[in-house]
Formats: C-alpha cells, structure tokens, sequence
C-alpha cells in the first residue's frame, strides 16, 4: 500500500482522532510508513485554532514513533499555512524542528481562511479561484520553507458550484507559473485524493494540473488522502496510482530529514 503521506490527528484543530488510531488503520492496510502532518497556521483568522503546540507535538509524535517502530514507520510532518509575511517566522521554524517533512498549503489570503463564505462574497467564482492562484504563486514563489506544495487548486473543493466553472484552460498562466516555480525551486506537488470524497469527482490538483506538471518536467510527487478519520486513510489510493501512471509518472516520493525518497508506482 502506498505511504499516506497527508492525514490529521487531534492536534489539528479540525480533528479529534489519536494518533495511535491512524496508525492502527495504516497498518490495517499495509502501509510500511505514514507521515502526520497536522496543521500549522500561524496569523490566520478562523473560527478554528489551527496553530501547533509543536513542543508537545514533537514529545507525543517522538513517543509515539518509538512505540510503533516495529509495526510502522511514522515520520513526523507539518501541514503550513503558507503567507509571505511569514517567511522569517517559518525560517526560524524549520532550523528549531527536525521535521521530517514540510507540506505547504495556500489556506488564506490576507489571513483569511479561504473556507469561510466571506471569501467568495463580492466576487464571481472565477475571480475567487484566480485570486486563490495568484496568492499560491505568491506564496511558492517567495518562500523556500516547504519540500511540496499541498493540494494546488484546494480552492474548488468550496466554491459555491466547484467544479462548474473551473477549468485548466481558463487559468493556465497563473497555474503554469506557480508549477515552474515549485520545479525552479526544487519543490514538489501532491496528489490529494480528498476532492474525490468532496464532491468535485478528481484529486486536488485535477489531472490536467498533474499532467502539465510533468510535462514541464516536475518529479517530486507526494499522496496524501488529507484525512482527518482513520476511514479515510488511504482512501482512492489505488485510484491516484492509476491516475499518476496515466500522467506519467513512474515514482511517487516519501520523504526523511526532509529528503525525499523515490518509491515505485508499480
């Protein structure tokens, strides 16, 4: 089974699942190692609190990966919340925890979470969305402080119609740069099998996204299922395998000491 490399536990203020119960399911379903990447969004406005006691949450993962080593291999993540005026923030961040690995989601635009109804007040849907790219090429633009950028066109999944109106075509400049932004810095994407449970019928980004970024010769690939119950760990993956092989892929990646390590699909 391939490695989920995007869930959630109780430390993310979204979730109230253990630790131990994603793991318990991961080794249900064959996966060899996972990585936890509980969300870390510092300076946003949200009913939620989505911010890390990452002391805490390295003493329990640490614990946690120790009394699992025999049975699964856990790495220890981070789900940023990326926003430039972050980026000395994030950078003492990184230098202070030995994360495994660093996934960096667009969440919020002027500290705004973009799941919130406010965001498409005001605006046409397609200049919601383009507005969402726009600050996620922004983002990966001016900051080096994560190995693989989260779900590219996440916005979709909360538009008041998702899919209706959206398209690569119709906003293929800006999705284009942010893609040869994340290669020029030695980035890479993942594929989110989330939109699949969301309603929108295709990961998060769409194939058309994920063919275009290895077309322009993009490798570092992550699978995340960005569960948030064990019953959705790993869920559509052997659909996403398929799906990358159809785009070209031959590799997904995992990643150690924020290294990352090329497995094959097939």
């Amino acid at each position: 089974m391939l490695s989920d490399y995007h869930f959630h536990t109780s430390f993310s203020g979204d979730s109230d699942t253990p630790i131990r119960d994603q793991l318990e399911q991961g080794i249900l379903l064959g996966m060899k190692s996972v990585c936890v990447t509980d969300h870390h969004d510092y300076d946003m406005s949200s009913d939620l609190d989505f911010t890390l006691d990452l002391d805490q949450y390295f003493q329990t993962m640490n614990a946690i990966k120790e009394e699992y080593k025999s049975r699964i291999d856990l790495r220890i993540g981070i789900e940023l919340g990326l926003q430039p005026h972050l980026k000395t923030y994030f950078e003492t961040l990184i230098k202070t925890y030995p994360f495994d690995f660093i996934l960096g989601s667009t969440h919020s635009i002027h500290k705004i979470d973009v799941v919130s109804s406010d965001f498409f007040e005001g605006r046409s849907e397609e200049e919601a969305y383009l507005e969402y790219f726009k600050a996620t090429l922004d983002n990966v633009k001016k900051l080096n402080t994560y190995d693989v950028a989260g779900h590219i066109d996440y916005i979709v999944r909360y538009g008041p119609t998702k899919t209706a109106c959206y398209h690569y075509d119709a906003f293929r400049e800006t999705l284009d740069a942010i893609l040869m932004a994340i290669i020029r810095h030695g980035k890479g994407i993942e594929c989110n099998t989330a939109g699949y449970r969301k309603g929108i019928h295709q990961p998060n980004p769409s194939k058309e996204i994920l063919v275009r970024y290895r077309e322009l010769g993009g490798e570092i690939i992550t699978i995340g299922s960005d569960a948030h119950t064990p019953r959705d760990l790993g869920s559509d993956f052997l659909r996403a395998k398929d799906l990358l092989l159809e785009c070209g892929f031959s590799y997904y990646a995992e990643f150690r000491n924020r290294k990352p390590e090329f497995k094959p699909l097939i």
